[in-house]
C-alpha cells in the first residue's frame, strides 16, 4: 500500500487515478511515499525518509526546495503543458486588454452610473480617450517557446500578427508544434528592437531574474506593451515603473501582482488567473497523479525537474532503481556489484541531468539485501529502490 499526502485541494479526477486497493490518499497521512501539491509552500517542511516523490500540479516549482529534495533522493515532478491552453487564452486576452484600454474604459463607463439619460451622450463624447491600436499586423515577440510560448505564438499568428520567437533551448517537441510561419529571433536584442508587444514565458532562475530591466527596455520600441504571465520577479519593478512613467512602456500586463504595481496607471494587474480554469486544474491533477503512479510502480521518471527522465516499460524482471550523482565510474560499480551475485542484467538504462543521474537495471532473478546495501554504500549513490 502506497501512502499519498495531499497538501492542497486536488481535483477529484486526479485523485480518482489512484487505485483504492493500492493507494491510501489523504491530507492527513504520516510517512507518505509521495506528496501531491499545488501552491502550498514546502520550504519549511521536514521530509520523512519514506518520501520518494513530490508532484506539483502545475508548472512552477518555486514552492518546493529542489536542492534539498535532490540531496535526499526525492524526485520532483511538475506538469508542463497541462495548463498551457488556459494560460495561452489569458495571454491573448492580455494582448487585447493592453491595446484597447478595455479595463480603463469599463471602469470609466461604470463611473457614469446615475447620469440617467445623459449616459449615451457622455459615452460618445468620452470614448475617444480610450482609443487603442489593433493587434493585427503588429509584431509580437515571444520569449520562451515551451508549451505555453508555442501556443501563444501560433495563436497570435492566426490573429494576423507577425511573430518572432526566441528560445536558445528549444526542445524537439516544441519545434514540432511551432508554426513554420513564426520567425526565429537570433537574439533577445533583435526581438526587443522589432517587437510592438513582448510576452515572457520562461522559468524564474538566477539567470532570468530581472531580465526585463532598464537595459533591456532601452532596446525596445517606444510605446512597447509587455506581458508577464510567468513570474513577477522576471521584471525589475523599479525599472518598469520608470518606463511606464516616461511612456517608454505603454502598458504592462502582469498575472503576478505586487504591491508596487497596484493602482499604477497603464498597469493591468491580474490576480494570477493563468491556470484558474476547471479544465486546467483537472489536467494538472490527472497528470501529476499519473507521474507519481508511474514512478512508484515502475520506477520510470517523466517530467522531473531535478532528475533526468528515464522511461522503461516494466517487465516481470526485478527492477533496481538508483538515484546517484553524475560522476565517473558509477555505472561500472553498480553493474559490477549486481553481476557479482550471479544474476544477468537484462536491461540497463542511464540518464543524467546536470549534477544528478538515474539508472534503471532489470535483472533476471533477484538480488540480496546485502547487494542493495553495497550499492547504496557507493560514494555518490543517493537512493536505491527495488521494484
Amino acid at each position: 500500500m502506497y501512502n499519498i499526502l495531499t497538501l492542497n485541494k486536488i481535483a477529484e479526477c486526479g485523485l480518482d487515478c489512484f487505485n483504492k486497493d493500492t493507494y491510501n490518499v489523504s491530507d492527513n497521512i504520516e510517512n507518505p511515499d509521495a506528496i501531491l501539491v499545488r501552491s502550498a509552500s514546502m520550504h519549511e517542511m521536514e521530509f520523512p525518509k519514506s518520501l520518494k516523490a513530490i508532484a506539483r500540479a502545475g508548472a512552477g516549482v518555486n514552492n518546493i526546495p529542489l536542492d534539498k529534495c535532490s540531496t535526499e533522493g526525492i524526485v520532483v515532478f511538475n506538469t508542463p503543458g497541462a495548463n498551457a491552453n488556459a494560460v495561452k487564452e489569458l495571454v491573448i486576452a492580455g494582448l487585447l486588454l493592453s491595446s484597447r484600454k478595455i479595463v480603463q474604459s469599463i471602469q470609466w463607463a461604470n463611473s457614469l452610473k446615475g447620469k440617467g439619460g445623459e449616459v449615451p451622450k457622455l459615452v460618445e463624447k468620452g470614448k475617444s480617450q480610450f482609443v487603442g491600436p489593433e493587434i493585427k499586423g503588429k509584431t509580437l515577440g515571444v520569449i520562451g517557446l515551451g508549451a505555453i510560448g508555442v501556443l501563444v505564438a501560433n495563436s497570435a499568428k492566426r490573429l494576423g500578427m507577425e511573430v518572432y520567437g526566441y528560445d536558445p533551448y528549444l526542445s524537439v517537441d516544441s519545434a514540432w508544434g511551432l508554426s513554420s510561419s513564426v520567425h526565429r529571433a537570433s537574439s533577445l536584442q533583435q526581438l526587443y528592437e522589432i517587437s510592438d508587444y513582448i510576452t515572457v514565458h520562461v522559468p524564474l532562475t538566477p539567470d532570468t531574474r530581472g531580465m526585463i530591466n532598464k537595459s533591456s527596455i532601452d532596446m525596445m520600441k517606444d510605446n512597447v506593451r509587455i506581458l508577464n504571465f510567468s513570474r513577477a520577479e522576471l521584471v525589475n519593478s523599479e525599472d518598469m515603473l520608470a518606463a511606464l512613467s516616461s511612456g517608454k512602456v505603454a502598458c504592462y500586463v502582469v498575472d503576478f501582482p505586487t504591491d508596487e504595481m497596484l493602482g499604477v496607471e497603464n498597469v493591468i494587474a491580474i490576480p494570477h488567473l493563468g491556470a484558474s480554469t476547471p479544465e486546467s486544474e483537472d489536467n494538472c491533477a490527472v497528470m501529476a497523479a499519473k507521474e507519481l503512479i508511474n514512478y512508484l510502480e515502475t520506477g520510470s521518471i517523466i517530467n522531473s525537474v531535478n532528475f533526468p527522465d528515464v522511461e522503461v516499460p516494466k517487465t516481470e524482471h526485478t527492477r533496481i532503481c538508483v538515484l546517484h550523482k553524475n560522476i565517473p565510474n558509477m555505472l561500472a560499480q553498480i553493474s559490477g556489484l549486481v553481476s557479482s551475485t550471479g544474476v544477468n542484467i537484462e536491461t540497463m538504462v542511464n540518464r543524467s541531468k546536470k549534477d544528478n543521474a538515474y539508472t534503471i537495471l532489470d535483472i533476471d532473478g533477484d538480488v540480496s539485501e546485502d547487494c542493495l546495501k553495497a550499492i547504496e554504500a557507493i560514494d555518490g549513490v543517493i537512493r536505491i529502490r527495488k521494484i
